[in-house]
Protein backbone atom coordinates (compact mmCIF):
# COMPACT_ATOMS: atom_id res chain seq x y z
CA UNK A 1 0.00 0.00 0.00
CA UNK A 2 1.10 3.55 -0.57
CA UNK A 3 0.45 6.85 1.14
CA UNK A 4 0.35 10.38 -0.23
CA UNK A 5 3.13 11.46 2.11
CA UNK A 6 5.51 8.74 0.92
CA UNK A 7 4.93 9.58 -2.73
CA UNK A 8 5.29 13.31 -2.21
CA UNK A 9 8.41 12.97 -0.06
CA UNK A 10 10.06 10.89 -2.75
CA UNK A 11 8.97 13.38 -5.42
CA UNK A 12 10.46 16.27 -3.45
CA UNK A 13 13.75 14.40 -3.08
CA UNK A 14 13.93 13.85 -6.83
CA UNK A 15 12.95 17.42 -7.68
CA UNK A 16 15.61 18.82 -5.38
CA UNK A 17 18.14 17.61 -7.95
CA UNK A 18 16.35 18.23 -11.27
CA UNK A 19 13.74 20.92 -10.63
CA UNK A 20 14.61 23.28 -13.51
CA UNK A 21 14.68 20.56 -16.15
CA UNK A 22 11.55 19.00 -14.62
CA UNK A 23 9.84 22.38 -14.93
CA UNK A 24 10.68 22.56 -18.63
CA UNK A 25 9.45 19.02 -19.25
CA UNK A 26 6.25 19.73 -17.31
CA UNK A 27 5.53 22.79 -19.45
CA UNK A 28 5.95 20.70 -22.59
CA UNK A 29 3.59 18.04 -21.20
CA UNK A 30 1.03 20.73 -20.35
CA UNK A 31 1.27 22.31 -23.81
CA UNK A 32 0.89 18.84 -25.32
CA UNK A 33 -2.40 18.49 -23.48
CA UNK A 34 -1.31 15.84 -20.99
CA UNK A 35 -1.46 17.82 -17.77
CA UNK A 36 -3.82 16.85 -14.98
CA UNK A 37 -6.38 19.51 -14.10
CA UNK A 38 -9.79 20.22 -12.74
CA UNK A 39 -12.57 21.88 -14.71
CA UNK A 40 -16.18 22.72 -14.13
CA UNK A 41 -19.00 22.97 -16.60
CA UNK A 42 -21.23 25.94 -16.91
CA UNK A 43 -24.89 25.65 -16.14
CA UNK A 44 -27.78 26.11 -18.53
CA UNK A 45 -29.02 29.14 -16.70
CA UNK A 46 -26.73 31.46 -18.66
CA UNK A 47 -28.15 30.35 -21.99
CA UNK A 48 -31.71 30.59 -20.69
CA UNK A 49 -30.96 34.04 -19.34
CA UNK A 50 -29.74 35.20 -22.72
CA UNK A 51 -32.80 33.72 -24.43
CA UNK A 52 -35.10 35.49 -21.99
CA UNK A 53 -33.22 38.73 -22.49
CA UNK A 54 -33.42 38.64 -26.29
CA UNK A 55 -37.00 37.43 -26.13
CA UNK A 56 -37.85 40.39 -23.93
CA UNK A 57 -36.25 42.77 -26.39
CA UNK A 58 -38.10 41.29 -29.36
CA UNK A 59 -41.48 41.09 -27.68
CA UNK A 60 -41.33 44.18 -25.53
CA UNK A 61 -39.50 46.63 -27.66
CA UNK A 62 -39.17 45.76 -31.32
CA UNK A 63 -42.69 44.40 -31.68
CA UNK A 64 -44.10 47.61 -30.23
CA UNK A 65 -41.88 49.91 -32.23
CA UNK A 66 -43.16 51.88 -35.23
CA UNK A 67 -43.00 50.17 -38.60
CA UNK A 68 -40.50 52.65 -40.00
CA UNK A 69 -38.17 51.80 -37.11
CA UNK A 70 -37.86 48.19 -38.30
CA UNK A 71 -36.97 49.29 -41.80
CA UNK A 72 -34.19 51.49 -40.45
CA UNK A 73 -32.38 48.61 -38.67
CA UNK A 74 -29.47 47.53 -40.86
CA UNK A 75 -28.67 43.88 -41.42
CA UNK A 76 -25.45 44.09 -39.41
CA UNK A 77 -24.53 40.38 -39.37
CA UNK A 78 -25.68 38.60 -42.53
CA UNK A 79 -25.22 34.85 -42.17
CA UNK A 80 -22.78 34.66 -45.10
CA UNK A 81 -20.45 37.00 -43.18
CA UNK A 82 -20.31 34.53 -40.31
CA UNK A 83 -19.41 31.55 -42.49
CA UNK A 84 -15.66 32.38 -42.83
CA UNK A 85 -15.37 32.74 -39.05
CA UNK A 86 -17.16 29.44 -38.47
CA UNK A 87 -14.98 27.76 -41.07
CA UNK A 88 -11.83 29.20 -39.52
CA UNK A 89 -12.92 28.02 -36.08
CA UNK A 90 -13.59 24.52 -37.38
CA UNK A 91 -10.22 24.33 -39.14
CA UNK A 92 -8.43 25.61 -36.04
CA UNK A 93 -10.24 23.08 -33.86
CA UNK A 94 -9.37 20.19 -36.17
CA UNK A 95 -5.80 21.44 -36.36
CA UNK A 96 -5.46 21.39 -32.58
CA UNK A 97 -6.85 17.86 -32.47
CA UNK A 98 -4.35 16.76 -35.11
CA UNK A 99 -1.47 18.35 -33.19
CA UNK A 100 -2.60 16.61 -30.01
CA UNK A 101 -2.77 13.23 -31.75
CA UNK A 102 0.31 13.30 -33.97
CA UNK A 103 2.64 15.34 -31.74
CA UNK A 104 1.09 15.73 -28.30
CA UNK A 105 0.73 12.03 -27.49
CA UNK A 106 4.40 11.29 -28.16
CA UNK A 107 5.49 14.36 -26.21
CA UNK A 108 3.34 13.33 -23.25
CA UNK A 109 4.67 9.76 -23.20
CA UNK A 110 8.23 11.09 -23.52
CA UNK A 111 7.61 13.43 -20.61
CA UNK A 112 6.24 10.60 -18.47
CA UNK A 113 9.32 8.56 -19.31
CA UNK A 114 11.49 11.46 -18.14
CA UNK A 115 9.82 11.47 -14.73
CA UNK A 116 9.93 7.67 -14.43
CA UNK A 117 13.67 7.63 -15.17
CA UNK A 118 14.26 10.56 -12.83
CA UNK A 119 12.37 8.84 -10.01
CA UNK A 120 14.75 5.91 -10.35
CA UNK A 121 17.78 8.23 -10.59
CA UNK A 122 18.54 6.91 -14.05
CA UNK A 123 19.59 8.68 -17.23
CA UNK A 124 16.63 10.84 -18.25
CA UNK A 125 18.10 12.30 -21.43
CA UNK A 126 16.51 11.81 -24.83
CA UNK A 127 13.07 11.00 -23.46
CA UNK A 128 11.18 13.26 -25.85
CA UNK A 129 13.00 11.72 -28.79
CA UNK A 130 11.96 8.30 -27.47
CA UNK A 131 8.33 9.04 -28.35
CA UNK A 132 9.17 9.84 -31.97
CA UNK A 133 11.73 7.11 -32.45
CA UNK A 134 10.80 4.81 -35.33
CA UNK A 135 8.44 2.03 -34.34
CA UNK A 136 7.71 3.65 -30.97
CA UNK A 137 5.76 6.47 -32.58
CA UNK A 138 3.07 4.34 -34.20
CA UNK A 139 2.46 2.29 -31.06
CA UNK A 140 2.15 5.40 -28.91
CA UNK A 141 -0.24 7.26 -31.22
CA UNK A 142 -2.48 4.24 -31.76
CA UNK A 143 -2.74 3.24 -28.09
CA UNK A 144 -3.20 6.78 -26.80
CA UNK A 145 -5.85 7.57 -29.42
CA UNK A 146 -7.91 4.47 -28.64
CA UNK A 147 -7.61 5.15 -24.91
CA UNK A 148 -8.85 8.74 -25.29
CA UNK A 149 -11.74 7.59 -27.50
CA UNK A 150 -12.78 5.08 -24.83
CA UNK A 151 -12.69 7.77 -22.13
CA UNK A 152 -14.73 10.09 -24.36
CA UNK A 153 -17.36 7.41 -24.99
CA UNK A 154 -17.63 6.66 -21.27
CA UNK A 155 -18.02 10.39 -20.61
CA UNK A 156 -20.93 10.52 -23.05
CA UNK A 157 -22.84 8.18 -20.75
CA UNK A 158 -22.42 10.32 -17.66
CA UNK A 159 -19.69 12.48 -16.18
CA UNK A 160 -18.98 10.12 -13.26
CA UNK A 161 -18.26 7.02 -15.41
CA UNK A 162 -15.97 9.16 -17.53
CA UNK A 163 -14.02 10.30 -14.47
CA UNK A 164 -13.74 6.74 -13.16
CA UNK A 165 -12.46 5.46 -16.48
CA UNK A 166 -10.02 8.34 -16.79
CA UNK A 167 -8.42 7.11 -13.58
CA UNK A 168 -8.63 3.49 -14.69
CA UNK A 169 -6.74 4.33 -17.91
CA UNK A 170 -4.43 6.94 -16.35
CA UNK A 171 -1.42 4.59 -16.28
CA UNK A 172 -1.48 4.00 -20.05
CA UNK A 173 0.99 6.84 -20.87
CA UNK A 174 3.37 5.51 -18.20
CA UNK A 175 3.05 1.93 -19.48
CA UNK A 176 3.83 3.20 -22.98
CA UNK A 177 6.82 5.05 -21.55
CA UNK A 178 8.19 1.63 -20.60
CA UNK A 179 7.03 -0.25 -23.70
CA UNK A 180 5.45 1.78 -26.51
CA UNK A 181 4.56 -1.37 -28.43
CA UNK A 182 2.87 -3.34 -25.69
CA UNK A 183 -0.40 -3.10 -27.65
CA UNK A 184 -3.70 -1.34 -27.10
CA UNK A 185 -5.53 -4.16 -25.32
CA UNK A 186 -2.61 -5.05 -23.08
CA UNK A 187 -1.91 -1.44 -22.10
CA UNK A 188 -5.55 -0.68 -21.22
CA UNK A 189 -6.05 -3.99 -19.41
CA UNK A 190 -2.83 -3.52 -17.43
CA UNK A 191 -3.77 0.04 -16.46
CA UNK A 192 -7.16 -1.24 -15.29
CA UNK A 193 -5.48 -3.86 -13.11
CA UNK A 194 -2.90 -1.43 -11.75
CA UNK A 195 -5.52 1.06 -10.63
CA UNK A 196 -8.06 -1.44 -9.32
CA UNK A 197 -8.81 -0.53 -5.71
CA UNK A 198 -6.72 2.65 -5.95
CA UNK A 199 -8.96 5.02 -7.91
CA UNK A 200 -10.43 6.85 -4.93
CA UNK A 201 -7.00 7.25 -3.33
CA UNK A 202 -5.71 8.57 -6.65
CA UNK A 203 -8.58 11.05 -6.74
CA UNK A 204 -7.73 12.23 -3.22
CA UNK A 205 -4.07 12.49 -4.24
CA UNK A 206 -5.06 14.83 -7.07
CA UNK A 207 -7.22 16.86 -4.71
CA UNK A 208 -4.25 17.32 -2.39
CA UNK A 209 -2.63 19.54 -5.02
CA UNK A 210 -5.54 21.99 -5.23
CA UNK A 211 -4.15 24.14 -2.43
CA UNK A 212 -0.84 24.48 -4.27
CA UNK A 213 -2.61 25.42 -7.50
CA UNK A 214 -4.74 28.00 -5.71
CA UNK A 215 -1.60 29.45 -4.16
CA UNK A 216 0.05 29.54 -7.56
CA UNK A 217 -3.00 31.25 -9.06
CA UNK A 218 -2.50 34.20 -6.70
CA UNK A 219 0.51 35.26 -8.77
CA UNK A 220 -1.66 36.06 -11.79
CA UNK A 221 -1.83 32.35 -12.54
CA UNK A 222 1.87 32.16 -13.40
CA UNK A 223 2.66 30.29 -10.19
CA UNK A 224 0.59 27.34 -11.37
CA UNK A 225 3.30 26.16 -13.75
CA UNK A 226 5.72 25.80 -10.83
CA UNK A 227 3.40 23.23 -9.24
CA UNK A 228 3.32 21.01 -12.32
CA UNK A 229 6.72 19.33 -11.70
CA UNK A 230 5.62 18.43 -8.17
CA UNK A 231 2.48 16.70 -9.38
CA UNK A 232 4.18 15.02 -12.33
CA UNK A 233 6.97 13.69 -10.14
CA UNK A 234 4.43 12.40 -7.61
CA UNK A 235 2.44 10.68 -10.36
CA UNK A 236 5.61 8.95 -11.57
CA UNK A 237 6.23 7.71 -8.03
CA UNK A 238 2.69 6.34 -7.95
CA UNK A 239 3.22 4.52 -11.24
CA UNK A 240 6.35 2.83 -9.92
CA UNK A 241 4.42 1.56 -6.90
CA UNK A 242 1.52 0.30 -9.03
CA UNK A 243 3.96 -1.23 -11.49
CA UNK A 244 5.68 -3.14 -8.71
CA UNK A 245 2.30 -4.40 -7.45
CA UNK A 246 1.36 -5.55 -10.95
CA UNK A 247 4.66 -7.39 -11.38
CA UNK A 248 4.39 -9.09 -8.00
CA UNK A 249 0.76 -10.06 -8.67
CA UNK A 250 1.57 -11.54 -12.06
CA UNK A 251 -0.55 -9.11 -14.06
CA UNK A 252 2.48 -8.46 -16.25
CA UNK A 253 6.07 -9.57 -16.61
CA UNK A 254 9.30 -7.67 -16.78
CA UNK A 255 9.45 -8.58 -20.45
CA UNK A 256 6.03 -6.96 -21.02
CA UNK A 257 7.44 -3.65 -19.82
CA UNK A 258 10.92 -4.20 -21.27
CA UNK A 259 12.43 -4.40 -17.79
CA UNK A 260 15.33 -6.81 -17.81
CA UNK A 261 15.40 -7.57 -14.11
CA UNK A 262 13.96 -6.48 -10.75
CA UNK A 263 15.26 -3.08 -9.89
CA UNK A 264 16.63 -2.03 -6.48
CA UNK A 265 14.12 0.80 -6.42
CA UNK A 266 11.23 -1.66 -6.56
CA UNK A 267 12.53 -3.54 -3.53
CA UNK A 268 12.35 -0.40 -1.44
CA UNK A 269 8.53 -0.60 -1.25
Amino acid sequence: MWTRKELKDRAKAVLSKIYLSALGVSIVIALAGGSTGWSGGGGSHSRNGRNDFYSGINNGFLNNAPNDFHSSIPNVFPIHYLFPFLLFGLVAFLGLIALRIFIGYSLEVGGRRYFIKSAQYKDNKGCFGFGFNGYNYGGIVKTMLVTKIFIFLWTLLLIIPGIIKSYAYSMVPYILADNPNIGVKKAIALSNEMTRGHKFDMFVLDLSFIGWYLLGALAFGIGIIFVLPYQNATSAELYLVLRRNALNSGFCTYEDLLLDQPEPYDNMW
